[in-house]
């Protein structure tokens, strides 16, 4: 039996904020100014997610922002900590509040589209844009010093729609599905958020001398919008040469956008360039200014013997060190700043992020993953010194 519980966690004076500044991470921002607080929905996801989201809650109270959490979670009445799967009330609580954030869940391999975060979020609101900014974090060393890219990956279509079926016996098949108007909709995104960003270039990332319909459709729709932007340079990037040459040199590369299968192998190759998945934030974009800042999970595979069949679940919020006080929040905590100035309301994001990159540079509060012996607690509290 599950159990599903809804908390409001937040600041009970309200305030009066306005700003009129344009910078931030985000295009299509649901508020310019607001009395707050404001509520967000928050579904910490499971195992560490649940640490984690401590972390942002501790962090965004010692720095005063306005955000009122109407927190989400689901698990057996025993261990809220096993499994979560999303319900309507939660799909309900981020399409009336706007803007909301997912933490990381452990979940079934292959899985149904109603009890992944990502898949019933995607579906029901049509987010079409996630965002993946991946940048080199001052005074953490990795193979790369300068990496600051911005993944632009189109969330809707693709591979990733979910249709297949099978022709005969022993061959199946899965549909590439491109449509122009998404496409479109993505390109447009893309280089919008390279020139409000003061970014230089945007790189389609494709298959198109193989799949030539599906992603030569991809292709003409990036070529038709780039010509809306002459200051913007434009390239056609193919899949596995983008790949090489983020391996080689990341820095050649500013703003890549691309159909959602690559979207999803470039995210996560490009956190690997700069210290792994739990250093960088996401954010999905829908229509109307509506958000989703997500917190991925960690490459994990366990494999178990099931009635002489070996089932393979991916283990994205690793339940191996939940309940240990040794989770990164890092990602979650970028990711909610890229809510902040969602919400314009950037002075705050800015401290909080200052703060989490300080920490890090600074060397002497680091979680393990980051090759330090720091809690979750002593890396939160140091944060929090530093606002």
């Amino acid at each position: 039996m599950t159990l599903l519980v809804r908390r409001m966690i937040g600041r009970s004076n309200k305030i009066l904020i306005t700003t009129n500044s344009s910078s931030g991470p985000l295009v299509g921002r649901a508020f310019s100014s607001s009395i707050i607080p404001i509520t967000v929905f928050l579904f910490p996801g499971d195992a560490i997610g649940l640490e984690m989201a401590e972390s942002l809650k501790q962090v965004f109270n010692v720095a005063s922002a306005p955000i009122q959490w109407e927190e989400y979670y689901i698990g057996t009445e025993i261990d809220p900590r096993t499994r979560s799967f999303f319900t309507w009330e939660c799909l309900e609580s981020l399409r009336r509040n706007k803007v909301g954030l997912n933490g990381p869940m452990e979940m079934p391999w292959p899985s149904t589209s109603t009890s992944r975060a990502e898949g019933l979020f995607r579906k029901e609101i049509q987010f079409y844009a996630k965002v993946w900014p991946c940048f080199s974090i001052p005074g953490y060393k990795t193979h790369y010093d300068d990496v600051n890219l911005i993944i632009i990956r189109e969330n809707t279509r693709g591979r990733y729609s979910g249709i297949e079926h099978q022709v005969v016996k022993g061959v199946v098949q899965s549909l590439n599905i491109i449509i122009r108007e998404a496409s479109l909709k993505i390109a447009e995104y893309a280089f919008h958020y390279a020139k409000t960003q003061g970014r230089k270039k945007v790189s389609a990332i494709h298959k198109a001398n193989i799949m030539q319909k599906t992603d030569g459709l991809f292709l003409e729709c990036c070529q038709e919008v780039a010509m809306k932007y002459p200051e913007i340079i434009y390239e056609e990037v193919v899949i596995d040469t983008c790949c090489m040459m983020l391996v080689k040199n990341p820095s050649v590369f500013d703003v890549l956008v691309m159909p959602n299968l690559y979207g999803d192998i470039i995210s996560n190759l490009c956190a690997g360039l700069v210290g792994g998945i739990r250093l960088t934030p996401s954010c999905n974009i829908g229509e109307g200014g509506i958000a989703l800042a997500e917190v991925s999970g960690e490459a994990k595979y366990g494999f178990y013997l099931v009635a002489q069949m070996v089932e393979i679940w991916l283990m994205n919020s690793a339940p191996d060190i939940a309940g240990k006080n040794l989770a990164n929040p890092t990602a979650m905590l970028l990711s909610g700043v890229m809510l902040l100035r969602h919400l314009e309301l950037n002075e705050t994001a800015e401290q909080i992020q200052n703060a989490v990159i300080k920490t890090i540079a600074e060397g002497k509060h680091r979680t393990s993953d980051l090759g330090g012996t720091s809690t979750t607690t002593e890396f939160t509290n140091a944060i929090c010194d530093h606002l």
